[in-house]
């Protein structure tokens, strides 16, 4: 049995596995200043970036849904994998070689289904780009070559061959010490009536990859008349594929697609290169299904797609009825981007790759450059479909539009719809059009929704959670000051559970020298639960100043907290002042009021202090 991975090699596969390059790997980051990053976060769905990432101290937390911790935290939620697992995938990214307490080095192969799963597909991949060169593979290499792709293309997108044997790949595979239940479960093979037999014979092969480049699954194009099988068959759902997860091409595409604000979604795997050979390098393409709602989560995380209208979505789709419907589904799901969508669609039919063939690379970027809006798009299919020379037939095509315009969130984009149908159709009469529009379509479900308004924050709490996230970034510039304020200058539940962990940990003495060495050292003592959780949060939401200005702000928060507590104490010396009779109780009425008026001094000064002046 394994042992357990040794705390220093821990420590160094968190060292050698930069978080910003990690994380990257899955979501587009950008600058948030103060040395932090931002983006879409995947763990869910938003319409603005909350996912930050502080690079300095190792630590990234969503501020929508609460996730957050380390690298390793990250690749066991993204990947689904025991904290084990994690680091061993880290680790042999990284190129470090792990070393286990109990009974030495154990292998990476021997841990984790998923890790052995992926080694897997790796060795078919290779197995296959190898058998796409021998002669039983020459209609592949035919069909690739009719569509204007040549080897070196094969090779760049790892294209290959499977050969029209029972169990080819599977003695191969078995021979590299894999099990029949690994293959069988990862859809490598499938049980015969005398044991396991490959999946895939006698077809062109295209190996899918996640976005870090793993290959998880296969793509396969039939070749042979005697196949009596589909004319594209794929991998079955694994542990490792999940069809309405993957995109093929995007871990060629994503840097493009981050890079230029833009996803150019195409049909088929042929499509997609065809598009990265002739100069559009952020083409993907769904797996066996229809391009849906996951598919956009994973684009949006590429694209940062935020509330500004920028970057774009590109749907291409052959001109036919068929095509037609395919862009009217993707309308459908239209509005979950915030991006701008678009439909590239090609009036003579012809799919990218066979337009690269028989016009060439420009006639392909021609095509996306020939984009039109999808809600346009949309519309104009719907009023083609009626005879726009009748009355009867425009009001019917009117009635069918309506729904469409009425669904477009945007107020001033739905208005502009609606007067471009009004042209469309050819009423002249904008106001008859809107009119019909809201009683056909629902003008209800076209209102914006008004956002919740936020609950007012308290100053002090503000004050509050401003001074701990300075003590856990930048304990340096708090000192014994900081340690000296009573546990009672806290009153929100959090602040005062993240004040008891840094004054368990040593207060702000004992992480003078801040970074990830502070931020571990209050991890160690964050017992309570939820601790950890707003140690993380704490440790990556920006400080409300720019770094120039750090020392000085750090200085108004203490003076701004201590002032509160100034605040508390002459709310009580009035209180007990106004129970007192100043006749009777002549002494301890003048004590008191020498007390206030000291408090006030000291309220003023540290009020002074808080303000900067």
């Amino acid at each position: 049995m394994a042992g357990r991975i040794r705390d220093v090699d821990i420590a160094l596969v968190r060292e050698r596995s930069p978080i910003a390059d990690v994380i990257g790997e899955h979501i587009q980051l950008r600058n948030a200043g103060g040395g932090n990053l931002k983006g879409l976060c995947p763990f869910h769905d938003e319409k603005s970036p909350s996912f930050n990432v502080t690079p300095e101290r190792g630590m990234y937390f969503c501020f929508g849904c609460s996730e957050g911790g380390d690298v390793i935290t990250f690749v066991e939620k993204i990947e689904h994998l025991s904290f084990g697992e994690a680091v061993e995938r880290l680790a042999q990214r990284a190129g470090i070689t792990l070393q286990y307490e109990q009974g030495g080095y154990v292998p990476r192969r021997d841990h984790g289904e998923r890790a052995r799963l992926i080694e897997a597909h790796k060795a078919a991949a290779e197995f296959y780009a190898d058998k796409l060169l021998v002669p039983d593979a020459a209609p592949g290499r035919r069909f690739l070559s009719e569509r204007g792709f040549e080897r070196a293309d094969a090779e760049l997108f790892g294209v290959g061959y499977a050969p029209a044997e029972w169990e080819a790949l599977t003695r191969h595979l078995l021979g590299r010490g894999f099990t029949t239940e690994e293959l069988v479960k990862g859809g490598l093979a499938k049980e015969g009536r005398r044991g396991p037999i490959d999946r895939f014979r006698g077809r062109l092969i295209w190996p899918i990859r996640d976005a870090t480049g793993d290959v998880i699954g296969f793509g396969a194009r039939k070749l042979l008349d005697s196949d009596d099988g589909p004319k594209y068959l794929n991998t079955p759902d694994s542990p490792l594929y999940k069809k309405s997860q993957v995109l093929y091409g995007i871990d060629l595409a994503k840097r493009e697609i981050s890079k230029r604000a833009q996803a150019v979604i195409v049909e088929g795997y042929t499509d997609v290169m065809a598009c990265h050979l002739a100069g559009v390098p952020t083409a993907v393409a769904t797996c066996g299904t229809s391009f849906g709602e996951e598919h956009i989560k994973i684009l949006r995380r590429f694209l940062l797609d935020q509330a500004e209208f920028r970057g774009e979505v590109i749907f291409t789709f052959d001109g036919d009825a068929a095509g037609q419907k395919a862009a009217l589904r993707a309308f459908a799901d239209e509005q979950k981007f915030v991006t701008q969508t678009y439909v590239a669609v090609q009036p003579d039919g012809l799919d990218p790759c066979d337009l690269r063939v028989k016009q060439g690379d420009a006639a392909v970027r021609d095509l996306i450059a020939s984009r039109e809006p999808l809600f346009q798009f949309a519309i104009r299919s719907t009023i083609s479909r009626y005879d726009l020379r009748s009355n009867e037939g425009k009001i019917a095509a009117l009635d069918a539009a309506a729904p469409i315009v009425a669904g477009i969130k945007d107020v001033g984009l739905r208005k502009r719809y609606a007067i471009d149908l009004d042209r469309w159709l050819g009423f002249m009469d904008e106001r008859f059009v809107m009119q019909r529009i809201a009683e056909v379509g629902g003008a209800q479900q076209g209102r914006p929704r008004r956002a919740p308004q936020a609950a007012p924050v308290d100053p002090s709490v503000r004050v509050e959670g401003e001074l701990l996230k300075l003590a856990v970034q930048r304990p340096a510039l708090l000192g014994p000051r900081f340690d000296a304020l009573d546990p009672q200058a806290f009153t929100a539940a959090d602040h005062v559970m993240l004040h008891k962990v840094i004054l368990a940990a040593g207060g702000v003495a004992a992480g003078a020298y801040g970074g990830r060495e502070w931020v571990d050292r209050l991890l160690e003592h964050a017992h309570e639960e939820g601790a950890r959780g707003l140690v993380t949060r704490f440790a990556v939401e920006p400080i409300q100043a720019d770094a120039h200005a750090e020392e000085r702000y750090a200085g108004a928060m203490l003076a701004a907290i201590e002032a509160i507590a100034v605040d508390r104490a002459i709310a009580q010396a009035k209180s007990r002042m106004q129970r007192l009779n100043p006749v009777e109780e002549q002494q301890e009425y003048n004590k008191l009021f020498g007390e206030l008026v000291a408090l006030e001094q000291q309220r003023r000064v540290l009020r002074d202090r808080a303000a900067g002046s």
